[in-house]
C-alpha cells in the first residue's frame, strides 16, 4: 500500500512563509507526477500546482509568483513553498501523486494551514 505523509501545517500570519513537505512511502511515486492541493471550508477541493517527475511545475493563478513546489526524489519528497500567505490561503493542503488523465491514484490525508492575525 502506497502512503503520503503530509506535514508542516499550521498557524501563520499574513504575509509570512510556510513550508510543506509530502514524503512517500514508496520509491515508484517519485517516478510519476505529484502535485498539491487544498480545500477551505464550504469549498471544493481546487489544485494548488502540479509538478512533473523531471521537476518542471505548474501553478494557477492564485498561487503563481507566491508557491512553489518542488521535489528531491532520493528522498521520497515533494515539498510546497508558501510565501506572502493571506487569509484565503486558509485550507486543508493535500499531495497527490500518480496522475493518469485526469485522475489521481494517491492521496495523503492533509494537513491544515491557517493564515491568520
Amino acid at each position: 500500500q502506497v502512503d503520503l505523509v503530509e506535514s508542516g501545517g499550521g498557524l501563520v500570519q499574513p504575509g509570512g512563509s510556510l513550508t510543506l513537505t509530502c514524503t512517500a512511502s514508496e520509491m515508484k511515486i517519485m517516478a510519476t507526477t505529484m502535485g498539491w492541493y487544498r480545500q477551505a471550508p464550504g469549498k471544493q477541493r481546487e489544485p494548488v500546482g502540479t509538478i512533473l517527475s523531471g521537476g518542471t511545475a505548474y501553478y494557477p493563478p492564485s498561487v503563481k509568483g507566491r508557491f512553489t513546489i518542488t521535489r528531491d526524489n532520493a528522498k521520497k519528497t515533494m515539498y510546497l513553498q508558501m510565501g506572502d500567505l493571506k487569509p484565503d490561503d486558509t485550507a486543508v493542503y493535500y499531495c497527490a501523486a500518480g496522475l493518469s488523465g485526469d485522475t489521481w491514484r494517491y492521496w495523503g490525508q492533509g494537513t491544515q494551514v491557517t493564515v491568520s492575525s
